[in-house]
């Protein structure tokens, strides 16, 4: 298998889970509120369920992809997450069989959403694992910005796909999204291969042991390198700051702003309009950043991280404090331009600080930072939300991002 083969299997990977995101995520907010009937506080309650799912499983998962498979490891999670998804989906068609109340409801969705957690601690790491092995790492900065930009072609056919969908009815996203990881999970048993992965020596005769050697090998690796501690500590920086926006952006601009009147356009097409414009804006943005710039320059990969995040800071104020409905969107595409630039960088800086034997475990355990910091940073903004405002909820967010943007300043100048 050669490395042209492996980058399309990635992108093929990364476009359709992103086609599936879209398509599910555009519109999840008003199925949850105006279908399920949450609250501010049970939106930001979901998303800690998820979290701690993916802190207790997150270190496992990626010891068995780092240990056994790092392709068993990406299917296995496709499987998972379409059945979770098709599951979330289905939860009025259950409610009306079985009279399920509020609580009932409510709890249908934390199931749905811990088996969405698990499978999402299978792929964590591992896809990425996969194909630095693969392609070889003096090829993955360039498929990882290539493979973002398919992510925002997928998202704009998913934003219009999403709000057809919940045109008829808002659930219905959910279990196509859901049909999607299945159809993926079943495309790669039969064209995604792995040929240059080890398999640990002790992993079919002692596997709790090989797994447990595979586990403290990662442990060891980030201890040694001090530019790891820091990036797992900014990880769970943005995982408590990015709470607050991810959760909560739709119900803010319910909340805090009327919505323009343009032909009696209902909130499931409006946000799809939102996403759909700022996808664009990203695709272009993305483009043009990635022909300016050179990203797989130490010194680019420094000052870009360091920058935007200041961007991030700036504008998550500003999109809480927004005195408009125009001021609000403008902030968060700028926010999502901000976003699209920065994954691939970031996933390239840390890519090229590892090595093959714990590639999986340490990425696992950095996906683990980011859900240490929405699991015990989302209850807090959530309590904020509920018992002031959202608009408090969101500028806490843009606050919490502040010892992140010192770490990376103190890279910058070397320190």
């Amino acid at each position: 298998m050669n490395s042209l083969e492996t980058k399309h299997i990635y992108y093929t990977l990364h476009f359709l889970i992103s086609l599936a995101s879209a398509i599910m995520f555009t519109t999840y907010a008003i199925y949850y509120i105006e279908e399920l009937g949450l609250n501010p506080f049970q939106l930001i309650l979901i998303g800690t369920f998820l979290e701690v799912t993916i802190i207790l499983f997150e270190g496992i998962t990626g010891v068995v992809a780092d240990t056994y498979s790092r392709r068993f490891s990406v299917i296995t999670a496709t499987f998972i997450l379409g059945g979770a998804f098709i599951l979330e989906g289905s939860i009025p068609y259950f409610s009306d069989a079985f009279a399920f109340g509020a609580l009932a409801i409510f709890a249908s969705l934390l199931v749905a959403e811990i088996i969405r957690g698990l499978g999402e601690t299978f792929l964590s790491g591992a896809d990425q694992a996969w194909l630095a092995d693969e392609a070889g790492e003096g090829t993955i900065a360039a498929i990882f910005v290539r493979a973002n930009q398919l992510r925002l072609v997928a998202s704009l056919i998913g934003i219009v796909v999403s709000v057809v969908l919940a045109s008829f009815a808002l659930n219905l996203p959910y279990i196509v999204g859901g049909g999607i990881y299945v159809i993926l999970g079943i495309f790669l048993c039969f064209f995604m291969k792995e040929h240059k992965f080890e398999r640990a020596p002790a992993a079919v005769e002692m596997p709790f042991r090989a797994m447990k050697s595979t586990f403290v090998s990662g442990i060891g690796f980030i201890k040694k390198k001090p530019i790891l501690w820091m990036l797992l500590l900014v990880t769970v920086l943005m995982g408590a700051a990015s709470e607050g926006v991810d959760r909560l952006w739709e119900a803010h601009l319910l909340e805090a702003y009327a919505f323009p009147e343009l032909g009696n356009l209902s909130p499931v097409v409006w946000f799809g309009i939102i996403h759909f414009v700022g996808t664009l804006i990203s695709i272009g943005a993305m483009e043009w950043y990635q022909r300016k710039f050179d990203v797989n320059k130490p010194r680019v990969i420094r000052n870009s991280l360091f920058y935007f995040t200041l961007g991030q800071i700036a504008f998550t104020i500003i999109f809480g404090l927004a005195s408009s409905f125009y001021w609000a969107i403008f902030s968060f595409w700028v926010l999502g331009i901000i976003g699209s630039i920065t994954a691939p960088i970031y996933q390239t800086w840390l890519n090229q600080q590892l090595e093959s034997g714990s590639r999986a475990t340490v990425l696992s355990i950095m996906g683990q930072g980011n859900a240490v910091g929405q699991g015990f940073g989302g209850p807090f903004v959530g309590v904020v939300a509920t018992r002031f405002y959202i608009r408090s909820a969101i500028v806490l967010s843009g606050l919490l991002i502040i010892p992140a943007a010192v770490l990376y300043g103190k890279v910058r100048k070397g320190k």
